[in-house]
């Protein structure tokens, strides 16, 4: 069973980890997001998973948490997002995780925003289907339309 990927509901008891996760400096320049501070992304977290418009999934790999999937509506579009650990970057994680994700979050068009210098998310993206619809400043607006 080495090297399986899973996904399943996101525990309160997975938040510390997650917390972790973004908080690496690395992965905040890739993603171009900053992290934030314990009591915030407790918080946030907290709002998201009272939210039932949202769905959310912790990725596994092995069993120990890599990350996290999520979905939810702004300005009239379904978004998807995730975060995955740095130590499990380039192992095939997102990608798996992703299309798993995707049998779950079946409405199209789906669209995902990606720095345009995370050249890895980049790729999970087209694997996965989706195409660049439009660009921004600094991050391409990726469409998954069936």
């Amino acid at each position: 069973m080495a090297d399986e990927v899973t996904l399943r509901e996101v525990r309160p008891e997975d938040l510390p980890v997650l917390f972790e996760h973004q908080r690496d400096p690395e992965a905040n320049r890739m993603a171009d997001f900053p992290a934030r501070d314990r009591e915030a992304f407790m918080a946030h977290w907290t709002k998201i998973l009272a939210d039932p418009s949202l769905t959310t999934r912790t990725i596994l790999h092995d069993g120990a948490i890599a990350g996290n999937v999520v979905s939810w509506d702004a300005a009239g579009q379904r978004l998807v997002g995730y975060w995955i650990a740095r130590k499990d970057w380039g192992k095939g994680i997102a990608t798996r995780a992703l299309r798993a994700f995707l049998t779950v979050v079946t409405a199209r068009p789906l669209h995902a925003h990606v720095a345009k210098h995370n050249i890895g998310s980049i790729r999970v993206l087209e694997k996965c289907g989706f195409r660049r619809e439009a660009e921004e400043p600094h991050e391409y607006v990726m469409v998954l339309e069936r």
